[in-house]
């Protein structure tokens, strides 16, 4: 999965909305601004048609199909513009209902008085033929859907989806809930690109709707800013803006002793890479000082990979005991590991008797699943950092990812802990506050980048950022280091190393407050390149916690 990061969006305040939230935007909106329904309906639609308009290839059919609510009148705004324009393509309304909402009822009068006359699709005998590569425009349903589709509507998107057409949606594909699961079998459009309005969709975030939402884009449709602010939410989506502002600035008089000790303890034998690579990524980010805590035979490795490196060692081959003589700001532990009983049980006896903050990853982890007991020791804030494996041996199974994300609300309240759930969209989860990442690519999913994640963290806990702070700058920049053009035009060749080489140009742009591009239709940005005017940030922005 890939997806889009915000491009020419004003209001960078990111909130993911709920359906009952989204309407009421749109409610204050026409008070406020104040606007008419249908000319509102107007605005989004059409820049709806102008970001699909940069996708369409000349030749190719476009079939809108439309349902009859205000979804469906979006719809026919679209088609009333592509025809406008030339453009090939047929428009059609499926029947599955009696009721049609008053703005599409009136854009279905625009239509026809500019020269279209959608088809009417009553039944299966009334479907168009769609050629495999054609292009369709979904605008069936909207983001209100509550129930599955049945009928016909069901059987046109089944028929969608089976013919090879690229699919663009209007909002939210037609059959996708976004604030719950869907039903097994449901039928929803599996969409190439979802060009939604305002505001993130949590179901677009989650990795069970992966084929139904391949790309998003978010299209700032100047729904009223204040009623939005002020508008309640757990949920929230991480941009550049977010972290800019939490970049903590450094004064001329500051030394090493200012940004703290970080101490990386993991290891085993075969798997000392894994500490080489926290351990320099914990430096890099700007950690004063980093020790690096590990089996006998890692020693000669660290010190040569990394010579700005203190390093302190245990038993020949394994940790046993967890001896080690620093006394530092903060430790991450757990990479490379390993898990044998005498490692296991040091581990415990030292969760038992340590009070320093903790970044837990990999075979921490794992010992800790293993031995439900020791997360009792863990100290206020501790931040863990599984992969959905990791994680499920942590809470459990789940039937669904919104199941999920209950799990982890209470795991997190119940041991006070920070979870970094990493994916296509990292989550951070503080009790009951979500936050979704923006940045990152597939070429992430490759050996050693959680190791290096681990260690952002917790070079930038060491600096003193909050535990909260720390994990969400972490996440954030350690995604955009693979959305540089000069890593992610082949994504397979990114190592997790080349995180750490670009550690430098991702925090320049942080500090710029510069959204990295991962959008291919955007400015075609090289490493060097130069932002446009429009990716600085109004200066009135509030974090969101």
């Amino acid at each position: 999965m890939s997806f889009y990061v915000l491009y020419g969006f004003k209001n960078k305040k990111m909130k993911i909305l709920n359906a009952k939230q989204m309407t009421l935007a749109d409610q204050a909106t026409m008070k406020n601004e104040p606007i008419a329904s249908i000319d509102l309906m107007e605005r989004a639609a059409y820049s709806c048609f102008r970001r699909i308009e940069e996708e369409i290839v000349e030749d190719k059919y476009i079939h809108i199909f439309c349902g009859m609510g205000n979804n469906g009148g979006d719809g026919l705004v679209i088609a009333r513009y592509l025809f406008e324009e030339d453009y090939m393509t047929g428009t059609y309304v499926v029947h599955f209902s009696d009721k049609m909402s008053d703005d599409f009822v009136s854009n279905y009068k625009r239509a026809e008085e500019v020269g279209i006359f959608p088809g009417s699709i009553h039944s299966v005998d009334d479907f168009p033929v769609i050629q495999e590569g054609d292009i369709v425009i979904d605008a069936i349903f909207g983001l209100g859907l509550n129930k599955p589709p049945r009928g016909i509507a069901k059987e046109i998107i089944q028929y969608i989806n089976d013919s090879g057409a690229i699919v663009y949606a209007v909002d939210v594909p037609s059959g996708l809930y976004i604030d719950k699961a869907i039903d097994k079998n449901q039928a929803v459009i599996q969409s190439k690109l979802a060009i939604t309005f305002q505001a993130p969709k949590l179901a677009f975030l989650l990795p069970d709707n992966e084929s139904y939402v391949n790309d998003f884009y978010i299209m700032d449709i100047e729904l009223d800013k204040d009623f939005i602010d002020k508008i309640p939410t757990n949920y929230h989506y991480i941009t550049a803006e977010t972290i800019s502002k939490i970049y903590k600035k450094r004064n001329k008089f500051s030394h090493k002793g200012s940004f703290g000790h970080a101490l990386i303890i993991g290891g085993s034998f075969g798997k000392i890479g894994a500490v080489v690579l926290a351990s320099k990524a914990a430096l890099k980010i700007g950690s004063g000082l980093v020790t690096s805590y590990i089996p006998k035979c890692g020693y000669t490795i660290v010190q040569t990979a990394i010579p700005e490196v203190m390093v302190e060692v245990d038993a020949e081959d394994q940790l046993e005991f967890f001896n080690f003589k620093v006394n530092p700001s903060v430790i991450g532990l757990g990479v490379g590991m390993g898990t044998s009983d005498k490692t296991s049980k040091a581990f415990g006896k030292f969760l038992k008797n340590n009070k320093t903050p903790l970044v837990i990853d990999a075979d921490g982890l794992n010992i800790l699943s293993k031995n439900k007991e020791y997360l009792d020791y863990l100290p206020e804030n501790t931040i863990l950092t599984p992969h959905p494996k990791e994680l499920e041996r942590l809470i459990g199974k789940w039937k669904n990812d919104y199941d999920k994300l209950e799990k982890i609300e209470k795991f997190s309240k119940r041991y006070t802990c920070i979870l970094v759930l990493k994916g296509a969209h990292t989550l951070v989860v503080e009790k009951d506050q979500f936050y979704f990442n923006s940045s990152g690519n597939p070429a992430l999913a490759t050996a050693g980048t959680g190791d290096v994640l681990t260690g952002l963290i917790t070079g930038l806990l060491a600096q003193g950022y909050s535990p909260l702070k720390a994990a969400l700058f972490g996440v954030y920049v350690h995604g955009i280091t693979a959305g540089f053009t000069k890593y992610s035009r082949n994504k397979e060749t990114f190592i997790a190393s080349d995180i750490i080489e670009a550690l430098p140009e991702a925090m320049n742009r942080i500090i710029g407050n510069q959204d990295i591009i991962l959008n291919p239709k955007g400015p075609d940005l090289d490493i060097d390149g130069d932002f446009p005017d429009d990716f600085f940030f109004d200066d009135d922005f509030e974090l969101p916690f």
